[in-house]
């Protein structure tokens, strides 16, 4: 195995870099701060002026849309490989706003490689390009409140076919995305067939927000947090009519599509975790050597070296696998990395919070408090080890490979 970066990978990742110490981190914390108050004050959804700047800023140095596959046909841009942009996404990872700025943010990612893949020409045009140029933002209707998530083939809401329209019922919640005010198109996953296979009863629709029918009921907290100006919404959907072209790969294929995205999307999140386990080490450790109690140095006391260490064989361990599972998707496609990618799916989200932990305990009181980044970075690492598909599921499917060695069926 290679996890090399290719020379293309190798110079986008410096630039990256430079990227994050000369424009991002000068200005992150004016961001949050002044985010803070717009909450207090006034309307924390409408974007600051500094993100704009920043996507400007982005696009001049060429760091735009790096998510895309290496494989993907469309429009120009330049695609790397999972191996590539691991180390790029790694970096996003440390900061809130890197992602956002540089196109790079989900939910759009994983739209826009759905469209790019299975979209038809005229759903790209209408839909993929605006969403690459930046111009606006997108949301991902799946999970539901009242049916177990877990198992999507369970979702109630509706997407039937009437004539040459698609008539969509329901209601979803999770919809990262929505809160934003470009937010102006939605994936919605619904049941189409239910005489079908439990694989090909349901479909994916493109709904415009502006559509009669379509209702954000409410912006959900996560653990006390809005992740403005992004957020995630409750949206309830009621005989809301699109043309049947809005159907994407078909009617029933919403399985198939969901099963056969590619790309960097299956690690963005775990690369990115990595990259915010590094920043709750890197705080950490600065606030074991600056902070003293009992006369000494913090990280003198109660096994703090020893968590220390155990954090940074965490993270790298964690890296290692992450590569592998990169690795196997570039050399053989999805289905040659079923296991590793299940394996990230748990181990990373695990590890970061866990990390994050640490270094929450090391800075007392102050680490549950808006003062320090740390709080929200645990909050992104525990709802992860749920937005992804919980544990239980990438466990289950990891067990039933492993097993399946042996002889074992399901």
């Amino acid at each position: 195995m290679d996890f090399a970066p290719s020379a293309q990978a190798a110079d986008l990742t410096e630039r990256v870099r430079a990227f994050l110490t000369e424009e991002i981190e000068p200005v992150e914390a004016d961001y949050h701060r002044d985010l803070a108050e717009a909450r207090r004050t006034g309307d924390p959804w409408t974007p600051l002026p500094v993100v704009d700047e920043l996507k400007a800023a982005a696009r001049e140095r060429g760091l735009w849309n790096l998510f895309l596959p290496a494989d993907h046909p469309y429009g120009g841009y330049t695609g790397l490989s999972n191996v590539d942009y691991a180390p790029i996404a790694e970096l996003t990872g440390r900061s809130t706003l890197a992602p956002l700025v540089m196109n790079c943010n989900a939910p759009d990612t994983g739209n826009m490689e759905v469209l790019l893949k299975y979209g038809t020409e005229a759903q790209q045009r209408e839909w993929l390009d605006p969403l690459l140029a930046g111009e606006i933002r997108s949301g991902f209707a799946m999970t539901e409140p009242d049916v177990a998530s877990s198992d999507a083939t369970t979702m109630a809401a509706t997407a039937v076919v009437d004539g040459d329209e698609v008539v969509v019922n329901g209601r979803k919640w999770w919809t990262t995305g929505i809160g934003h005010r470009d937010c102006k198109i939605l994936i919605f996953m619904g049941l189409t067939d239910p005489d079908a296979d439990r694989h090909h009863r349901h479909s994916m629709v493109l709904v415009p927000v502006d559509t009669p029918g379509v209702k954000v009921e409410r912006m959900l907290s996560t653990m006390g947090f809005h992740d403005e100006p992004l957020g995630h919404g409750e949206v309830s959907f009621t005989d809301v009519r699109v043309p049947l072209a809005n159907v994407i790969g078909g009617p029933g294929q919403a399985f198939a599509i969901a099963q056969g995205r590619l790309g960097p999307g299956r690690v963005h999140h775990c690369m990115r975790l990595i990259g915010l386990a590094e920043v709750a080490l890197e705080l950490a450790c600065r606030r074991a050597l600056e902070r003293t109690a009992f006369g000494k140095p913090i990280a003198n006391l109660g096994g703090n070296r020893e968590r220390i260490a155990e954090a940074r064989i965490a993270i790298d361990s964690v890296r290692l696998l992450v590569l592998n599972a990169a690795w196997k998707l570039d050399t053989g496609g999805p289905l040659n990395a079923l296991s590793e990618v299940s394996q990230i799916k748990v181990a990373a989200p695990a590890m970061a919070q866990q990390v994050v932990d640490m270094a929450m305990q090391l800075h007392g009181g102050g680490g549950l408090s808006d003062d320090h980044p740390l709080a929200g970075m645990w909050t992104t690492a525990r709802a992860l080890r749920l937005a992804d598909g919980p544990d239980e599921v990438h466990r289950g499917l990891v067990a039933r490979l492993e097993l399946g060695k042996y002889g074992s069926g399901r």
